[in-house]
């Protein structure tokens, strides 16, 4: 199995892409760490793990505070030893246009989505260096990529993950940790579901968005953990420092 003996510590693990993606780094033989801030949701992933034969613990982390992080990897090398995979997934979505958006949604959009990234960065890095190596994979965005109406801490927040993990990347080579991020498109998430419908008219956003998508269908959490995969493993040695679209095409036009 191509994660055969590894360690992973899965952000925001508790449902949508998170949970596919620990749900096949265990079926692939990692000892999965399924991180989440609603305990229960991350408890089900861990009993859906441990169902198919997998193993798995869950932590509980609020990924936008610096000692919990940093507990969050103490509790990954104390359980299994060591740390070889870093998946920053975690994340929420405030629309907004810069007119409507207060400090407090700002400042939110960028503790989770950015400077989450950068503290599981800074604290698995450490332990990846003693093992001799390891992956990180950040979950940034298309909207890190392109704009979108009404996104304006999202994409500043998303866009900051793109580069940091290009900054991370070249920082780190000489270590043999890989640091490259996912820029999904729409997922049938529940953030997805939840952004789809608490806007004005559901319809006409679930219809505007599948027209910017030139395969016209919103991806399956399970393709996203699929490249998640790719990146994690051996598969991808020489590769480093890259934001890899994941979006039916969305960016090529």
């Amino acid at each position: 199995m191509k994660l055969n003996g590894k360690v992973a510590i899965i952000t925001g693990a508790g449902s949508g892409i998170g949970r596919a993606t620990a749900v096949l780094f265990a079926r692939e033989g990692a000892k999965v760490v399924v991180a989440d801030l609603v305990a229960p949701a991350g408890e089900e992933t861990v009993a859906e793990i441990q169902a198919k034969g997998g193993e798995a613990i869950f932590i509980r982390v609020d990924v936008s505070r610096a000692a919990e992080v940093e507990q969050m990897v103490r509790a990954a090398v104390e359980t299994y030893g060591r740390l070889d995979i870093l998946f920053n997934n975690a994340g929420l979505t405030l629309p907004a246009m810069v007119t409507e958006t207060s400090e407090e949604v700002w400042q939110k959009s960028i503790d989770v989505n950015l400077k989450g990234v950068m503290l599981g960065c800074k604290y698995a890095i450490p332990e990846m260096q003693k093992v001799g190596g390891g992956s990180i994979i950040n979950t940034a965005s298309m909207l890190g990529l392109v704009a979108s109406p009404r996104q304006a801490p999202y994409c500043a927040a998303k866009g900051g993950v793109v580069l940091l993990t290009k900054q991370v990347a070249i920082d780190f080579a000489r270590d043999n940790i890989r640091v490259n991020c996912i820029c999904p498109s729409e997922v049938d998430t529940p953030m997805h579901r939840k952004f789809i419908a608490e806007s004005p008219d559901p319809e006409a956003t679930k219809k505007r968005l599948l027209e910017r998508i030139p395969l016209n269908r919103v991806a399956k959490p399970e393709e996203i953990a699929s490249t998640a995969l790719f990146l994690a493993s051996n598969d991808s040695s020489y590769i480093t420092g890259v934001a890899l679209p994941v979006d039916g095409g969305l960016t090529a036009l």
